[in-house]
């Protein structure tokens, strides 16, 4: 019934034109308070009133008149009543401008550093309208004497007025603005060849096939919420990629709307990161913005991303009046180059240890011949070979500044199993015992598991030649990115406050304005989404899959008023003060009754909160079994079910805990637990890696030309070396995860005795005192022994959570299925 009454009255036209007015009344009165909420001023209320009347009337209201075909004529029917206006109605509406400069700046500035861009650089803003982002640029670049020229070109006379107006009023002498149609704007008009800059660059393809090569081209171009306005987007970015000097940087900004399905199999965007709009957001958003003849097609990015190369992505919501306005930020750069073919040959010795890498290390310039022998192809060089045969873009890793990041498919099932988390924020290894048993060498190259990244920093402090970093988890790899990055870019304060603290107030400008040159877009992708509240309110070391005990723990501690009695134990200054403190209380919480209860015999409680997964419990239970404690009745063991897997793992848990407190010191020398326990590592105890030196030497120039990182299987990634090259293979604890009646098992050893060279090592820790695998490793080639095993009341390393350690070394080669055991070492080829 009330329906059938609405329904005449909603055909009436004039009520129909009330309704509208209404609605817009409200919209704009939202607009309006937004704008005043976070700096009202009375003072101020006229002028933004008036100016947002002119930005209502411009866009809502007045008629178009430029429907001539003119494009220019369209422009200024648009533009000509509001220009003035125009800043004050688009900051808030206008999202991601200042983060795509922020990121352009820092990629100038990193070239500039290296050695990439000389003297004379040029900016191109197309589509600058008033002027606005280059004079935000200040905030970032000192515009005046960094660029050597700015070139503003924009279509609307209006708006180029104020631009005029706003550089002469700023005294900016090399900002030029130039009232023209993109397609037709030559930089050879307005500059004279630079023929040393020239020398240096081959020039892409020329936009006009008659016309020879320009030499002449822009360091940087940028376009802020133009290329959607703009009819003939395609032969724009065509004249564009012309434009667009070959070591050059290109930024984009503007609004968007996608589905998964246009985009779900290209391995060139630099990550899909919250891409997808939904179909609601995709039919409201491009009918909303035709109105103002703004189109939203997804072939614009798509033109975009396919003309040039990806080096950063990132994908927004606009939180404007109860509204989310999707936006993107990319930064692209030449889609080729001469460098394309040595890049490609570089990248696939990186994954495989080719010969190649030595020819690189020794700075040879010679062309280098595969053989038969090194027949092992990276998936960087597959991916390569199918996108250039395509005529595609290389994927986003092969456009980076650091070639540390091996490329990966992140659409795989293998990596999207972890929901975009990672399990580890801190690496439970002691860096310290593994340099006293490995004594690596300036010539190890050394294949070891990811982790949170803090053992592969200590690989390179002790100057190996190269590590390989392997993880499946690309999280996990995220945050080593993150580490590698913030040495390269971060002062010492600032790295402290990340990783020592675990928290930053400004964390996200440190990522778009210091960390991005140094980042593959897909971490940062995962850090800008991430890090503001990882590093913000909850702390980088109350993340990750693992963060579900130590929270609890501190819940506990905090529920039960023992706050101060934790901040004793981390503060104790002797180890009779600290083994006081934790029988006297901490040990009670610990190892009580409910614990036990509630993790120790709880097996998925065991799984998710402590990551000890079923393999790795059984051997746990073995070993208790066979020391013959299962039937020692004196123990007291508290666990509510009287069962092996609760009496092993609290023994366990017993053996663990007791010797660390009894042996080593938290406040001075036990960073593992300290954090544990306060969240966060203290001057005097921390990694290795938080030290001053430390610092000093990884954030040297070529520090991390070692690093390749690797977002795979083990299996896979050592498959694909080149045999005989790697020296060290550090495992952690993953061999206690195999199953004892699988072959995963022997299939990866088999794979370390083909990649290893004869002499190399294993390196392995086991919840085990003789873990079941030991005895493939003898049958396929190497002479195992434990260098450390973990007795009842000892302390075998500062973490003493492994019950042993082993090193497998080399003796034999495998052909085939039969063992082939060598006296001398087998030397791989060199060039």
């Amino acid at each position: 019934m009330f329906d059938a009454l609405l329904s005449p009255l909603t055909r009436d036209p004039m009520l129909q034109v009330l309704i509208v007015l209404a609605s817009l009344t409200v919209f704009l009165s939202g607009i309006l308070v937004a704008a005043f909420s976070s700096h009202f001023k009375y003072a101020d209320l006229k002028e933004s009133a008036y100016a947002y009347g002119k930005f209502a009337y411009g866009c809502f209201l007045k008629p178009h008149s430029g429907d001539t075909g003119n494009q220019q004529d369209a422009l200024e029917s648009f533009y000509r009543a509001q220009a003035s206006a125009y800043d004050a109605t688009r900051e808030k509406l206008l999202r991601g401008r200042e983060d795509m400069l922020g990121l352009v700046a820092a990629q100038m500035a990193h070239r500039k550093e290296s050695g990439a861009l000389l003297n004379k650089i040029i900016w191109v803003d197309i589509g600058g309208g008033t002027g606005w982002n280059i004079e935000e640029m200040g905030r970032f670049l000192d515009v005046q004497t960094f660029f050597h020229a700015v070139y503003l070109v924009d279509f609307s006379p209006s708006l180029c007025e104020v631009a005029r107006a706003r550089f002469e009023r700023l005294g900016w002498a090399n900002v030029k603005v130039i009232c023209q149609d993109a397609r037709k704007f030559r930089l050879q008009d307005h500059e004279t060849p630079d023929v040393e800059k020239a020398a240096s660059e081959i020039s892409g393809a020329p936009y006009e096939p008659d016309q020879p090569p320009a030499l002449v081209g822009a360091d940087l171009v940028t376009m802020s919420y133009a290329l959607s306005m703009i009819p003939e987007y395609y032969s724009v970015i065509d004249s564009l990629a012309n434009l667009l000097s070959p070591t050059g940087i290109f930024g984009v900004c503007d609004f968007y709307v996608q589905s998964r399905h246009d985009y779900q199999n290209r391995n060139y965007t630099g990550g899909f990161v919250d891409r997808h709009c939904t179909w609601i957001s995709r039919t409201f958003w491009r009918t909303w913005f035709e109105i103002d003849r703004v189109n939203l097609e997804p072939a614009r990015r798509d033109y975009l991303e396919y003309k040039f190369g990806t080096v950063l992505s990132t994908n927004g919501r606009n939180h404007f009046f109860g509204v989310r306005i999707p936006y993107y930020v990319w930064i692209g750069c030449a889609k080729e180059s001469a460098l394309t073919e040595n890049r490609i040959a570089e990248l696939d010795a990186a994954a495989t240890e080719s010969p190649f890498l030595s020819a690189l290390d020794l700075q040879v310039k010679t062309q280098y011949q595969r053989t038969n022998y090194f027949d092992n192809r990276s998936k960087a060089f597959m991916s390569a070979v199918v996108n250039l045969a395509a005529s595609l873009p290389l994927p986003s890793s092969w456009y980076q500044n650091h070639h540390w990041r091996i490329y990966y498919d992140d659409r795989l099932p293998k990596h999207t199993q972890f929901n975009n988390d990672y399990i580890y924020a801190f690496t439970w290894e002691d860096s310290r015992v593994d340099a006293r048993l490995l004594k690596i060498q300036p010539d190890d190259v050394i294949l070891a598991l990811s982790s949170a990244g803090d053992n592969i920093l200590s690989y390179l402090l002790q100057g190996s030649k190269r590590v390989h970093a392997v993880d499946l988890n690309p999280s996990q790899n995220h945050l080593l990115e993150l580490k590698a990055a913030a040495f390269q870019a971060l002062g010492y304060a600032d790295f402290w406050k990340v990783f020592g603290e675990g928290r930053h107030e400004n964390f996200q400008q440190l990522l778009i304005e210091k960390l991005s040159p140094h980042m593959s877009s897909a971490a940062f992708q995962f850090w800008l989404h991430r890090g503001p509240d990882t590093f913000g309110k909850t702390g980088l070391y109350s993340t990750g899959g693992s963060r579900h005990a130590i929270v609890l723990l501190r819940h506990l501690f905090k529920v039960l008023g023992m706050r101060t009695e934790v901040d004793r134990l981390c503060t104790a200054g002797t180890l009779n003060e600290q083994k006081e403190v934790w029988h006297r209380s901490i040990r009670r919480v610990l190892l009580s009754r409910l614990l036990c209860w509630a993790i120790v015999s709880n097996e998925k409680w065991l799984w998710k909160a402590l990551g000890v997964p079923p393999n790795q419990r059984a051997l746990i239970e073995h070993d208790y079994i066979r020391q013959g404690d299962a039937q020692d009745a004196s123990r007291d063991i508290p666990t509510a079910r009287a069962n092996n897997t609760g009496r092993a793992i609290w023994a366990y848990v017993e053996n663990t805990l007791d010797p660390v407190v009894e042996n080593t010191l938290l406040s001075d020398d036990n960073h593992y637990y300290l954090m544990c326990l306060q969240g966060r590592y203290s001057r005097r105890s921390h990694p290795e890696y938080l030290s001053p030196s430390a610092h000093v030497q990884l954030s040297r120039p070529g520090a991390f030309d070692g690093l390749r990182i690797h977002t795979d299987e083990i299996n896979e990634v050592i498959s694909r070396m080149t045999p005989g090259t790697l020296s060290i293979a550090v495992v952690m604890d993953s061999m206690d995860w195999f199953d004892t009646d699988g072959r995963e098992a022997t299939t990866q050893i088999e794979r370390l005795n083909r990649a290893l060279k004869m002499g190399g090592r294993v390196f392995l820790r086991s919840a085990g005192c003789n873990p079941w695998y030991i005895q493939r490793f003898e049958e396929n080639g190497f002479a195992p022994k434990r260098v450390a095993v973990r007795v009842p009341g000892s302390c075998m390393d500062r973490v003493n959570m492994y019950a042993s350690t082993w090193i497998c070394t080399k003796v034999g080669e495998i052909e085939g299925h039969r063992l082939r055991k060598t006296s001398s070492p087998v030397t791989p080829l060199e060039l």
